[in-house]
């Protein structure tokens, strides 16, 4: 009976079909690809109504949903709107060689029905668009050598257009296109072709392009540490006012990295903090990891010390875990230990363009150490100086304390003849122009912050002519206002 019993379950368990997960998965999938073609196909509809009507704010929509868009792209979604945008002919052709391939476990969608095959060739701007998803599909598959020949495809044809409506697509597709010559290194060679391009979007008002590309060919002249060549370029241009908030952030960001190399730190701080504040507050994590880095570097070079809440941030505490050590060594004065935080991060610090700035680091902690010991002592020798400092002699530290005091770092006298530093008596800082400094710094800040909140705000486009009257509703206001003034006039003649 107990062997009849088990043979009837094992039964059971043969019937179950296991392949209906897999099946559901496959349906799941293709479902997917249905909706992101039903998607791509209603932001191509978007393009050309604003197209027709000239606003470019159905273009701008679709753009800012391409971070969900990217996410939804493969190699079928791709060829069945190659059929819908694309009649049958090299155009299409073309686009399909580009394609990437289709996924094993991928299920085909539907034959697409006769009327909505595409019978001629699609506008300009629906063209780029294509193209542009395409590209970024290739750049997140790695394939960059297909990569590079789609985005030399997608400059092609946008650069034989002259479309007023093509302006936001063509400044998204430079952004990429820089993009891939970065991932192929290849930038030198693009900058001929994006001063160019500078130079036609400035002639023609192309304010977004204009901002993308000067971004474009600062992180260009950046990569290969051209300093120099970047600070001209931003002092004989001028960056477009109406740039959107996220190349705004860029163009603040490179600019603080330029002034910082050229020791103008209080500039290269002001462009920073600004740069962190237009970037999203939500979203951009590696964006705000990098300028927090920066920013924190330079407050150092500054002679100021980072708040503790800046490293206990949650999207920021591992990342700045080497900054907080060295923040610690600055802040102690210790030499030693500044040195074995160079040495330790050294290649980190190299990876985030830090490394040089933070070289220079080295004369900061000189200088805390100093101003320590003439804080804990009033009379010291150059030797025991040396010795806490770890120099090699007592005539480098006789040397930086001279500096020191001629800088202003310390308030002391060097005898020579006695061979001691003497420590004046601490002065109260309010009789000093400090807590005047203070404050005007503070006032600064708020005014710059307020004047950028106010160009940042945003209104709905031709609002302002929704309270306006016609011309003809203007004669039909001072026709009835007439009417009204003559029964007026002839109640008053009955009245008399």
């Amino acid at each position: 009976m107990t062997n009849a019993a088990d043979i009837g379950t094992q039964d059971v368990e043969m019937e179950v079909d296991p392949p209906t997960t897999e099946i559901s998965l496959a349906d799941e999938k293709k479902n997917q690809d249905v909706a992101a073609v039903q998607e791509i196909r209603e932001q191509i509809r978007q393009i050309e109504k604003s197209v027709a009507s000239k606003e470019s704010r159905f273009i701008l929509r679709v753009l800012r949903n391409l971070p969900n868009t990217r996410r939804k792209l493969n190699g079928v979604v791709f060829r069945n709107l190659s059929q819908t945008i694309y009649p049958a002919g090299a155009d299409r052709e073309a686009a399909l060689a580009l394609m990437p391939a289709v996924e094993k476990d991928a299920t085909e969608l539907p034959d697409v029905s006769k009327k909505l095959l595409a019978t001629k060739a699609p506008i300009a701007e629906v063209d780029a668009y294509f193209y542009l998803l395409l590209l970024v599909k290739l750049i997140d598959a790695n394939d960059l050598k297909r990569a590079g020949t789609c985005a030399d495809a997608l400059m092609a044809k946008i650069s034989i257009q002259n479309r007023r409506t093509l302006d936001l697509i063509g400044a998204k597709s430079y952004f990429y296109f820089s993009r891939v010559a970065e991932l192929n290194n290849a930038l030198e060679g693009i900058r001929a072709f994006l001063h160019a391009r500078l130079r036609t979007a400035t002639l023609r008002n192309d304010f977004e392009g204009q901002a993308v590309l000067i971004n474009c060919l600062l992180r260009n002249y950046l990569h290969y540490a051209l300093y120099d060549q970047a600070d001209k370029l931003v002092k004989k241009s001028v960056y477009p006012e109406s740039a959107s908030n996220n190349e705004w952030a860029r163009f603040l960001y490179y600019l603080g990295r330029i002034k910082a190399a050229k020791l103008e730190y209080s500039d290269a701080h002001k462009h920073l903090v600004q740069a962190l504040r237009k970037s999203p507050q939500h979203a951009a994590i590696g964006f705000r990891q990098t300028v927090q880095k920066l920013i924190i570097v330079v407050e150092l070079l500054l002679g100021n010390i980072p708040e503790r809440v800046v490293f206990r941030q949650a999207g920021l505490r591992q990342s700045l875990g080497a900054y907080f050590q060295l923040t610690q060594a600055v802040r102690l004065g210790n030499l030693k230990r500044f040195g074995d935080v160079v040495s330790q991060y050294g290649p980190k610090f190299q990876m985030d363009h830090t490394f040089t700035l933070i070289i220079r680091l080295r004369h900061n902690v000189i200088k805390t150490a100093i101003r320590s010991i003439g804080l804990s002592y009033s009379r010291i020798s150059p030797q025991d100086i040396a010795r806490r400092l770890m120099l090699d002699s007592s005539e480098d530290a006789e040397f930086i304390v001279s500096k020191a005091i001629r800088d202003g770092v310390i308030e002391a006298t060097l005898d020579p003849a006695q061979n001691y530093m003497r420590s004046k008596e601490s002065t109260d800082i309010y009789s000093t122009r400090e807590p005047q400094l203070a404050f005007h710094e503070r006032i600064s800040f708020c005014l710059n912050l307020h004047n950028q909140s106010v160009k940042a705000m945003r209104y709905p486009p031709k609002s302002y002519g929704k309270d306006l009257e016609s011309a003809e509703e203007r004669r039909e206001r001072e026709q009835q206002d007439l009417e009204l003034a003559k029964e007026m006039a002839e109640d008053d003649e009955d009245g008399f």
